[in-house]
Parts: C-alpha cells; structure tokens; sequence
C-alpha cells in the first residue's frame, strides 16, 4: 500500500513537473511573438534562424516560404528525434505549434499598433529582448521554437558551449548572406544587433536557471533538517566533524541545490533550529543525477 501510494505521488510530481513545462514554454512563445511581430516586423529588422533563410531562398529564387521552412524543420527535428530525444521533439513540436498560433493572434490584435517608427533601434533592441527571453523560458524548460535552436542544442549536448554562442555563429551568417539579396546594409547591422541581445538575453535566462550553490550546515537537529531538505528532491551528504575548540564532535551536512531553492532552503533550517550555523556558497558547475551532464569531447 505505501508502494503505491509513493508511486502515485511520483506520477503526480511528474504531471505537474511537465504541466509547468508546457505553460512555460507557450509564455516563452508569447514572448517571442511579441517582439517578432510587434518591435522586429513593423520596423523590417532582419532576423536568423530558419525564418531567415527560407526569406533569402524566397528573395533569390522565388520558392515560396512555407515549404523552405517545412523542409528545414523537418530535417532538424528527424535529427533532434534521434539525438536528443522523443521528449525535446515532442516539446519542440507543441512549441512551433504555439508560436505559429500566437503569431497570427499578436498580429491580428495589434494591427493598428505602430511603435518605434522612427526608432529602429531601439525597436530592435525590445523586440531582441523579448525573443531572446522567450527562447531562453523555453530552452529552460526543455523545449525549443525549433530551426537553429535544435542546432544549438544538439552541439550544447556534446561540447560546453553556450546556446546562445552557437545560435549567434548560425544567425551571423544568416543574417550577412541577406545581404547578397536585399543589398540593404543598414538593415543588417539592426539584424546584428538584434542577433547579439537576443543571445546575451538567452544566456542570461538558461545559465540563471541552471545556476547551483552549495551549503554547508552545522547544526544538532540535522536530521529534521536533512529529511526536509530530501523531501526537495536534493540529497543531503552528513559528515563527521570536529571542532578545533571546543573538541566537541558534531555532524556537518554537504547540500547541492539550485540557486532558486536557497530561499526555501534557508527558510527550512530557520523554522527548525534558529542557532544552526550556515554557509552558502556559489559554485561554477556541478554534474551528475539532479544537474547538468558531462560534455566531454569523445576520444577517438
């Protein structure tokens, strides 16, 4: 009986676990939508990534876009299918299918809406942060507006690079071969622009949601803390510890947790034993089950 019951309670942490995911990544699209459409495609600021390139395909031979786009997309998620897995694509799929659907949505509702008019800059750099953040939600929620981002992935799962790196080298030359067809290069350096706050942006919201801290606890009920400490899914390590002065032994507990739990962490040690002695720290990367993989180049 208690089996099935913890089973139970591992399904339903599952359902919300991927609930939020999805709400996360269609509030990532919302925001992408908004500055797409209303900051970069009033303002005809250049952009990368697929839509990009089926707009220079378009521009050269006169193929029409949505099926530049389609084949494109197809590819990349046959190849995200394979290497990085059902659960991305699934999430890749929903994504494309709630942005396509907002995009029509955002435009439909601010037709008479002209901002930044004479201010391509500063259209840019909103509309850039808006993408950049709704890419960034939804990267971080394991999900993906597809095209390069499935790129970007796919090369940030084998080597320590960063998305927005590898989306910023992709959409560079993206962004430079427009020029061969709009012979315009006023509006590729907005597309500059817009490439390199969009990536800033994006690295800001995936490396805030990965950061990790590590703490180091002292304190007599360590038990009552550590159980609740587990029931946050973070393992507590208990080690034995001497105090020079005093010579008194006493347990020390070791946590890894991310950055967003110290609060709640913080507040599980006050309510349980106010004299606790608590040392909180930032650390660089931390790797195994609960955190990031190890990306290690593959010997030959």
């Amino acid at each position: 009986m208690k089996s099935t019951l913890s089973i139970s309670s591992l399904s339903r942490q599952v359902l919300l676990r991927e609930t939020r995911d999805y709400l996360m990544i269609a509030l990532g699209m919302i925001l992408y939508g908004i500055g797409w459409t209303v900051f970069l495609l009033p303002n005809d600021i250049t952009t990368g990534g697929v839509p990009g390139i089926a707009s220079i395909v378009f521009w050269a031979t006169g193929f029409p876009v949505q099926y530049t786009y389609f084949l494109i997309n197809a590819f990349l998620l046959m190849l995200a299918l394979k290497i990085l897995g059902f659960k991305f694509s699934i999430k890749t799929i929903f994504a494309v299918f709630t942005l396509t659907f907002f995009l029509s949505l955002i435009q439909k509702l601010t037709a008479d809406m002209h901002l930044l008019q004479d201010q391509p800059f500063m259209a840019c750099v909103l509309g850039a942060s808006f993408c950049g953040s709704g890419i960034g939600i939804a990267f971080s929620s394991n999900g993906s507006t597809g095209g390069t981002d499935i790129i970007a992935a796919i090369i940030n799962k084998y080597r320590d690079i960063t998305l927005g790196r590898v989306m910023m080298i992709c959409d560079m030359i993206i962004i430079t071969s427009s020029y061969f067809v709009l012979k315009d290069w006023e509006k590729v350096v907005y597309g500059f622009v817009t490439l390199y706050v969009c990536s800033f942006v994006l690295d800001q919201i995936v490396n805030s949601a990965r950061q990790s801290v590590q703490f180091f606890i002292i304190s007599k009920k360590y038990q009552e803390i550590g159980k609740e400490i587990n029931a946050l899914h973070r393992g507590v390590t208990v080690i034995d510890a001497t105090g020079l002065y005093t010579g008194q032994e006493q347990k020390m507990m070791f946590v890894l947790a991310k950055k967003r739990q110290s609060t709640t962490i913080f507040r599980i040690i006050n309510d349980i034993d106010p004299t606790a002695f608590v040392s909180q720290s930032a650390v660089i990367g931390v790797y195994g089950e609960g955190f990031d993989h190890f990306k290690l180049k593959k010997s030959k």
